[in-house]
């Protein structure tokens, strides 16, 4: 485990890695169902507060093995049962977040007692990873050392915060110091001893693979939706339109995904991995979130929600607005050049994403609604595709031939 070389030709994900991410498929299901529920009752608080506690927990379990494994992945039996642990880990996580939920929905104590029994056994797992890999990569010991150190003292921190009798909102502070201090470590980390030697393309083929299984809500929000369309009026025109809007909206924020150029950039300033990397958690959520919104539109075709069009309409448009939005900051971040195209793109999406709810508000039917909305994230891929790619292109000659 002396490290991988960063610079390797070809380097793609792993079976083992695909395998791991399975299990993220269940947790984000339970994360999505979870909101979805909240949302439809009207709990928008609880709603929000236990997504975004889920949505930290699932992301960050994630992002822990995934730049480990891309430094340091030896794909020997140990790290293969090692993983296998670390999997377990995040089942036992996805198991607890419905309880979390509601103890925050009930305004009771934080109940993520069964969460941080699933983190305990991951990071057990990850802290051996890190020692081993410190052990035998002497050259970057203190850096290993460093976030083994750092997820021994998060994870102490977690578990305090289920044996001391908090009140819910002194263990959500506490919760977030704990956040700071998670956050924390791999910045402090990565600036000894020159840093771990992930691969930038690695890492960004990863976090591309994970996107997808958060779109995976939007197929289940998208099935869940037809479905009730379908048992409360049949097959009729609108079951197609529901389908149309539910594939189209998750298609759209997928191919937008796929306009970062996010492993070129990282391979070029690997400085600029840390925004990048945590900023991919707020997509990530609001991928998610997007298919809980689709969720919470089903329950209003079968009358089971207890708000309005409106606002059911603005459970799917508000965090596809945040992931829109988070796209674009993302970008010039990574690229860090102000394209003015942009503006008009934005303004083409809002006025978009607006008509949509006025349309709502004059009382159209859901699925046209929806169908209306498929079109904010249509705005940017349309962009793109005529001149954006080209602009791209653009800015990274600009850059080479300014090195040069």
């Amino acid at each position: 485990m002396a490290g991988r070389d960063p610079h390797e030709a070809h380097r793609v994900a792993t079976p083992l890695e695909l395998l791991f991410d399975l299990t993220f498929v269940t947790a984000f299901s339970l994360a999505s169902s979870q909101l979805a529920h909240a949302l439809a009752e009207g709990h928008y608080a609880a709603a929000l507060l236990g997504f975004g506690f889920a949505s930290f927990a699932i992301c960050w379990a994630w992002i822990n093995f995934s730049w480990f494994s891309s430094a340091y992945d030896t794909d020997d039996w140990i790290f293969r049962l090692v993983t296998m642990v670390q999997m377990i880990g995040v089942l036992v996580l996805a198991i607890g977040l419905p309880r979390m939920f509601a103890s925050i929905e009930h305004g009771e104590h934080l109940n993520n007692s069964v969460m941080v029994l699933g983190y305990v056994i991951m990071r057990v797992a990850m802290i051996f990873q890190w020692l081993r890999a410190a052990r035998q990569d002497p050259v970057r010991r203190r850096s290993c050392l460093t976030y083994a150190i750092a997820i021994a003292i998060a994870q102490v921190g977690w578990v305090v915060q289920i044996l001391v009798d908090f009140s819910l909102e002194t263990s959500l502070a506490f919760g977030a110091i704990l956040l700071l201090i998670e956050l924390a470590g791999p910045v402090i980390a990565e600036r000894r001893d020159g840093g771990t030697p992930w691969h930038a393309h690695h890492v960004a083929e990863r976090y591309s693979l994970f996107a997808i299984i958060a779109l995976g809500e939007g197929v289940v929000g998208t099935l869940a939706t037809l479905s009730a369309v379908v048992e409360e009026q049949g097959w009729n025109l609108d079951a197609a339109l529901i389908g149309v809007a539910g594939m189209g909206l998750t298609f759209g924020m997928w191919w937008v995904y796929y306009m970062l150029p996010s492993g070129t950039v990282l391979h070029q300033h690997r400085n600029r991995s840390f925004v990048w990397g945590y900023g991919q958690m707020l997509i990530v959520a609001a991928i998610v979130a997007t298919g809980a919104g689709l969720h919470v539109a089903a329950y209003f075709i079968e009358h089971k929600a207890h708000i309005g069009p409106v606002a059911t309409l603005l459970c799917v448009a508000i965090p596809l607005g945040v992931f829109l939005a988070a796209i674009y900051a993302l970008y010039y971040y990574l690229v860090q050049r102000f394209d003015p195209f942009h503006v008009w793109l934005l303004a083409g999406t809002a006025a978009v994403v607006a008509l949509a709810v006025i349309a709502a508000l004059a009382g159209i039917d859901m699925a046209v609604c929806l169908i209306v909305l498929t079109l904010a994230p249509a705005v940017s891929v349309v962009g793109y595709e005529m001149l954006g790619h080209r602009h791209q292109a653009e800015v990274f000659a600009d850059q080479k031939s300014g090195q040069h």
